[in-house]
């Protein structure tokens, strides 16, 4: 589920931050299971600190290319997926 939120500066739509988002959490989870901390995990990715943090953070808009950098180095990526109906 996407939530937006209308903010008032500048008129922009943006959405929340979601730390529950599947791929906040799978980060978070195979980081701690490997015993790393964010940082290490930013040294043998090379993608800055902050970046991690705000992956494991759920951040709604962070750069793809960076998001597979992190997921390739514990064996995954981005790929497409069909959207269901979750009413049915």
């Amino acid at each position: 589920m996407i939530i937006l939120v209308y903010c008032t500066h500048k008129g922009i739509l943006m959405e929340k931050w979601n730390r529950l988002n599947p791929i906040a959490e799978y980060v978070r989870k195979q980081r701690k299971t490997s015993k790393m901390t964010q940082s290490e995990l930013s040294d043998l990715t090379g993608v800055g600190l902050r970046f991690v943090r705000d992956l494991e953070q759920g951040k709604p808009n962070l750069m793809t290319d960076k998001v597979n950098q992190v997921l390739l180095f514990f064996g995954a990526t981005l790929k497409p997926q069909p959207i269901t109906n979750e009413t049915s």
